[in-house]
């Protein structure tokens, strides 16, 4: 309620009156002084009861049990915490939701046990996270070593059900050491037991995001959430998964091996590519999926949110000279990517892992959209196996939350030899085609430089449905680079001219006869692209275009679902 007085009223004067029309509406009041634009007096509303009762002892005792389980498990194991710089998991909530959790399910878990097993070793609950409701969980890692029980399971899948009826993103804060092995009888291999996790990871995977934050080591069973989570943030000198312990690992191979060497951080950040992004510490943790959520829905079917526009880091009058005049020179993709997108939003996601395609998130004009594009300053930009297995998962998680996709085309093509053959990259080269295929969201592509080989396919190229095929006066799309191209087809001719200096000579016109030919100007000449675009004019080109295309609909053929996985 907003009331405005006479001026020169004084601010106690102000207040007296708010206080007074408080209590008296049952309201908030502001009270405007003369023409002033802002209250120089705010009362909330203020309730007197009618009666005097208050909680009785029954309630206090209920409230003393409530504080002993959120104690947690025996004080040496919180010790053991602060020694490995980790937070008590309520300490954790209470970084991770400064306002508290909305509520938590299943506090009384084990209160009977004849053990002492606070919450059963696992929380969970509902909470607001940057102004996001969100479901959560979280182990205990004082209770049998964030151990998986009867009723932490039950508490762990009544969770992940409910995230599944009623569409909001589940955090995953993990910290266990795996399923309780002496209990195993009663959550093993029940139909409602630890195996059902991954069940309900499988139904809720494209249904609402997905984020695990890895705080420990993380062995077996408990391994596979944050592998089926859509996104998976590990901790540096924390964090770990394997699908055994080292103990386990020497028992059965005979290999001696530390926890961190096994699955630490830099294994799955750079070898295995099971994680998203690596964090310093917890607060950094945090930060990053405080990130990361911008970008994405509540919910399948929903539009990610969009923020208020800013311009880009770095002026996109500079895109031209960031790409070099000489086809096969290295340059940094990333600049090119700052200068195209909104100021401080450029968000990569694996940068260690397939380094030759960037995966990232990141705003054009507020608008969230994900880009896919090739890493000229490493491989040359050529695609590997692991490149392409990260593409398409990144293409994949983008198109099920409705982010639009921006393919940035500069690659020499996949990368041909016997090693990436026995890498697969035939294989996973077919998964990257077939999520640029399968997406349905707006895809626009820009061939910034080189299109080679089925590299042009992979990236969204004419033939792959994109809103729009567009490219800088650098662009090039063949078959191959003219290098290669002379190499197969004139090499004979070419050996047959016994003069060096004519030998070279006419192999400089061949090349510029094979380069003319592959030249985008002639692309466009031929309406196979749809445009070039002057660099200066990129940024404002792709904000347009998303723009138009915002309300995109595609329809995929009638049928139960594609056989690449």
């Amino acid at each position: 309620m907003d009331v405005r007085i006479s001026a020169g009223a004084s601010e106690e004067e102000a207040s007296a009156i708010a206080a007074a029309l408080a209590a008296h509406v049952e309201h908030e009041v502001e009270i405007y002084v003369g023409d002033d634009e802002e209250p120089t007096a705010i009362r909330e509303a203020t309730v007197e009861y009618e009666d005097d009762l208050g909680p009785t002892e029954r309630e206090r005792l209920l409230c003393e049990e409530i504080a002993d389980i959120e104690r947690g498990g025996p004080e040496k194991y919180k010790e053991r915490l602060s020694e490995q710089g980790k937070l008590f998991v309520r300490d954790r909530l209470d970084l991770w939701f400064p306002d508290g959790p909305l509520f938590e399910d299943g506090r009384f878990a084990e209160f009977d046990s004849e053990d002492r097993l606070p919450a059963d070793g696992l929380l969970t609950g509902a909470a607001e996270f940057e102004d996001r409701e969100v479901h959560f969980m979280a182990n205990d890692f004082t209770v049998k070593a964030g151990s998986m029980a009867g009723k932490g399971v039950e508490k762990f899948l009544r969770m992940q059900q409910r995230a599944l009826k009623n569409g909001k993103p589940v955090l995953y804060l993990m910290d266990s050491s795996g399923g309780r092995i002496d209990q195993q009888r009663g959550f093993f291999a029940n139909r409602e037991g630890i195996g059902k996790y991954y069940y309900n990871h499988s139904m809720l995977s494209g249904r609402v995001p997905q984020i695990c934050v890895l705080y420990g080591p993380c062995i077996a069973g408990a391994a596979y959430t944050p592998v089926f989570a859509d996104f998976t943030v590990m901790v540096e000198e924390m964090s770990a998964m394997a699908i055994a312990s080292p103990r386990m690992v020497q028992m059965v191979t005979g290999e001696e091996i530390d926890m961190q060497e096994l699955g630490g951080p830099r294994v799955h950040a750079e070898h295995s590519g099971s994680a998203d992004l690596v964090a310093r510490d917890e607060e950094h943790a945090r930060d990053l999926v405080a990130q990361l959520i911008t970008y994405l829905p509540d919910k399948a079917g929903e539009k990610p949110p969009r923020r208020e526009a800013k311009p880009p880091k770095r002026s996109p009058e500079g895109i031209d000279s960031v790409v070099p005049e000489e086809p096969n020179r290295g340059y940094d993709m990333s600049e090119l990517i700052e200068r195209v997108v909104d100021r401080g939003s450029y968000f990569e996601l694996k940068p260690d892992y397939g380094a030759e395609i960037i995966t990232a998130y990141a705003r054009i004009d507020g608008r969230p959209v994900g880009i896919i594009a090739n890493q000229p300053n490493h491989r040359a930009g050529a695609i590997f196996p692991d490149a392409a297995e990260k593409a398409a998962e990144f293409i994949w998680k983008s198109d099920a939350y409705e982010v639009p996709l921006l393919y940035l085309c500069d690659t020499p093509g996949f990368m041909a030899g016997s090693g990436v053959e026995k890498d697969a990259i035939l294989e996973k080269g077919k998964k990257m085609i077939y999520a640029t295929s399968s997406a349905t969201v707006p895809k626009q592509c820009v061939v910034v430089r080189k299109a080679y080989g089925a590299g042009i396919y992979a990236m969204s190229g004419p033939a792959y449905d994109p809103e729009s095929t567009i490219a800088l006066p650098s662009g090039e799309i063949a078959i191959m680079g003219p290098e290669a191209a002379i190499n197969a087809v004139y090499r004979n001719k070419l050996d047959d001219i016994d003069d060096p200096e004519e030998r070279a000579e006419r192999e400089a016109d061949l090349r510029e006869e094979y380069r003319d030919d592959i030249d985008v100007h002639r692309m466009a000449s031929e309406v196979v692209i749809d445009d070039i675009v002057p660099p200066s004019d990129l940024r404002e080109e792709l904000v347009n275009r998303f723009a138009f295309y915002e309300g995109l609909e595609k329809d995929l053929p009638e049928k139960k679902h594609g056989t690449v996985l």
